[in-house]
């Protein structure tokens, strides 16, 4: 098995009065594409690609790459910020759920021995 993919819950932040709303969130990893890219797609709006790496440092400290941004929110929460020409999305995720997903794409990336 060398793809990943796993559904999330989140949380949307707007700067509308709605404050913040849960939305479905698809993680995706495949190690034979590029072993080194996670994807992160929205319902209605893109899928964003940037390195694993990126996104395992950014559940402990503040990173950016680019167009992302990640930070640690808290002790079990990590937000995930995405820039474009249209503007910015952020979103939050429980932490445990990009640890669980992050632990699936080293398992999946692994050889297995025969």
């Amino acid at each position: 098995m060398s793809a990943v993919e796993q559904y999330a819950r989140a949380h949307l932040v707007t700067d509308s009065s709605e404050g913040h709303h849960a939305v479905p969130v698809v993680l995706h990893y495949d190690a034979e594409a590029d072993p080194h890219t996670v994807r992160i797609g929205l319902p209605g709006r893109r899928e964003w690609g940037f390195g694993r790496q990126l996104l395992e440092q950014g559940l402990r400290a503040p990173v950016t790459a680019g167009d992302v941004h990640i930070w640690p929110c808290g002790r079990v929460q990590t937000i995930v910020e995405f820039h474009t020409r249209d503007g910015v999305t952020v979103v939050q995720f429980d932490a445990s759920a990009l640890i669980r997903f992050l632990r699936r794409t080293y398992a999946a990336a692994t050889p297995v021995s025969r």
